[in-house]
């Protein structure tokens, strides 16, 4: 969009600075030439520049140059207006009132109607961005302004001629003089949204884009900058209701669809991190510490068996003393105590650790928000399958949608494989197995996504992860896991 936006400029500038160039005709230059160096000798007489009529006279000769013949000064638009104001501060009657000439001259200064200066300015403006004398075209659009402070057309130009001078906060004030004056040009409001958002003024960026929409109400550009600005400010929620509306004004866009599944498939991850840090805190609290001080309590217990086992062996050794696997028994128990004993004093700083991090955790907070990610990231998982059909539907070989599918029964395979691997030996024997056949279902779902995508579009992480899927269900079928489709 930007760059269709200077594309059309210069060509506007082109039609300007040339289109009368046929038309001049040689014998005018060469009199614009002579006109202009008697003006310019004048200027030192005081007799001429005493009246306001010589700077009548030489503000219409500069202001026609600058029409007509720029190639004897390109810059006689400056020249043209400060004849005129001279012209204003000469012309006075005997009571200090305007004359003739200052009225004429004070009507063009200010851009009545049928003068010519502003256009001067802007023409030779154009020429100098034509010659990529920037700041020259600046200038002469900054002067334009002030002759016509209503016109969009030289705060357009002011602010491209700006912003290609890297001058930022200059290109954002011609631009809102261009919004402000009722410019209607989308690409104006497009490009005043990158310059606030390369500043990260989120806000700015996305008040100039809905000005552009109420101008421009059906500018597809525009609504969906908007929501890649909501997601760079980290606002995904409102670009997620941006995207739906633009999803039902425009039902057959499978991009905006793929877009809006991509966001909650988005949302789905990382509100799945906030759960785990969630989980995390609570695991601290006061379920860890019980935990812990069961298994304290357990250890307790064996230094209480291994006593009794210390004292029993000791008996027997006092009644056969030189007994070798007597004293054996004897010292494997006393290994065995001391290595209780360091276990004990490994679980008590472990409860005092967590005893520390449970400080301050409001537990029944933490369950309430944690119970809110679960639902908000079911919902997000839903929403994200739900759309990613939807664009299968209008386009079923769209490889984003397959590889993502593929992806999104990949992780819940992966996460809930993770369950399995962090089970003990008597959980996985109540339960291990069933679990194994659901992540067996899960990597199988995948697998035909992933096949579906390498057919639309020959990708590598497409095929890497069908290897490793392939791998895993062969996997599973070694072990005899039968694979539970859910």
């Amino acid at each position: 969009m930007k760059k269709l936006f200077f594309v059309s400029a210069l060509s506007l500038f082109s039609m300007a600075a040339f289109a009368q160039d046929d038309a001049v005709n040689k014998a005018v230059v060469d009199q614009f030439r002579k006109d202009k160096e008697k003006s310019d000798k004048d200027v030192s007489d005081p007799k001429s520049s005493a009246k306001a009529s010589f700077w009548l006279e030489r503000a219409k000769l500069y202001e026609n140059i600058a029409l007509q013949g720029s190639e004897v000064d390109s810059s006689a638009a400056k020249t043209a207006y400060e004849a005129y104001k001279k012209v204003v501060e000469l012309d006075l009657t005997k009571k200090g009132e305007p004359g003739k000439s200052s009225k004429e001259a004070s009507n063009v200064l200010a851009g009545g109607e049928g003068t010519q200066l502003f256009n001067a300015f802007v023409k030779q403006g154009a020429e100098k961005y034509q010659a990529k004398n920037l700041g020259g075209a600046l200038e002469m659009f900054t002067a334009a302004q002030e002759i016509n402070k209503k016109d969009t057309l030289a705060s357009l130009y002011g602010g491209i001629a700006a912003q290609q001078l890297d001058k930022k906060d200059v290109a954002k004030e011609q631009f809102e003089k261009y919004v402000a004056n009722g410019g209607k040009d989308p690409s104006v409001f497009y490009g005043l949204a990158q310059l606030y958002r390369a500043d990260n003024n989120f806000d700015k960026a996305v008040e100039a884009l809905n000005k552009g929409l109420e101008r421009s109400p059906g500018n597809k550009d525009l609504k969906s900058e908007i929501v890649n600005i909501l997601l760079a400010s980290g606002k995904e929620d409102q670009a997620i209701d941006e995207l739906i509306a633009l999803t039902k004004s425009d039902p057959n866009n499978a991009q905006n669809i793929v877009n809006l599944a991509i966001l909650y498939d988005n949302t789905s991850s990382k509100t799945g991190q906030k759960i785990k840090e969630i989980q995390s805190k609570l695991g601290s609290g006061a379920g860890k510490t019980a935990n812990l001080t069961k298994n304290l309590e357990s250890e307790k217990g064996k230094i209480e068996v291994y006593d009794g086992e210390v004292k029993r062996i000791g008996a027997l050794i006092k009644k056969q003393p030189k007994n070798a696997d007597l004293k054996r028994q004897l010292a494997e128990v006393n290994e065995k105590k001391k290595e209780s004993l360091a276990t004990i004093a490994s679980i008590e700083g472990e409860i005092k650790t967590a005893a520390e991090a449970a400080k301050g955790n409001d537990v029944a907070a933490l369950e309430k928000e944690l119970a809110e990610l679960k639902a908000k990231q079911a919902n997000a998982g839903k929403e994200a399958i739900a759309n990613y059909q939807k664009v299968l539907q209008i386009d079923a070989n769209n490889y984003d949608a397959l590889y993502n599918l593929g992806v999104y029964y990949f992780n819940e395979a992966v996460q809930l494989k993770g369950e399995v691997d962090n089970m003990n030996m008597t959980e996985y024997q109540q339960r291990g197995k069933e679990i194994e056949g659901r992540v067996c279902g899960k990597f199988k779902k995948a697998k035909p996504y992933f096949e579906k995508a390498i057919q639309a579009k020959d990708e590598a992480e497409a095929k890497e992860n069908l290897t490793t899927v392939n791998g895993v269900l062969e996997q599973f079928a070694g072990k005899g896991v039968a694979c539970v489709e859910e």
